[in-house]
């Protein structure tokens, strides 16, 4: 009985996530709306494919109530982002500014493309160049091609 209990417990104990709460108080709704979508905005730097509102993770909620007191401070968005970046890199943005550290990341698939398009035509160029279209027949072929054609009138 005590292992069934257990492992109903552990069951029910798996099952249940527990979540954090923000309880921020912000001044008015107008800061509270900014500042969510500043937050969702912003990448989670444990989780790296969630925002800091959708993280559950510890430093996503630092995060977030960073945020939501940088907002209720009357900062603006940008000096905000300046300060996240400043501390995670433009890592935490999901979109990147255009510089030339990102510059591999935002060019290598297409000249990886490119690339794989150039090789393809060549590769078909060389190949159509290569093969000899002849209509002629050899001189064994003709002989052959006599043979099975007096086998063909004898049978008829």
């Amino acid at each position: 009985m005590k292992k069934i209990l257990f492992s109903i417990l552990v069951f029910v104990s798996l099952s249940l996530q527990a979540e954090m709460v923000d309880t921020y108080q912000f001044k008015n709704v107008e800061d509270r709306t900014r500042a969510v979508a500043l937050a969702k905005s912003l990448r989670c730097p444990q989780c790296q494919n969630q925002n800091l509102v959708e993280s559950n993770s510890p430093i996503a909620y630092d995060l977030r109530i960073e945020v939501y007191k940088m907002v209720d401070e009357g900062k603006s968005n940008q000096q905000i982002v300046e300060v996240m970046t400043s501390r995670f890199g433009n890592f935490v943005l999901y979109k990147p500014p255009f510089e030339l550290t990102t510059a591999l990341l935002w060019c290598l698939p297409i000249g990886l493309l490119l690339l794989a398009v150039l090789l393809m035509v060549r590769y078909l160029r060389r190949r159509s160049e290569n093969r000899e279209i002849c209509t002629a027949l050899s001189e064994r072929q003709r002989r052959e091609l006599a043979e099975l054609l007096a086998k063909n009138k004898d049978k008829k």
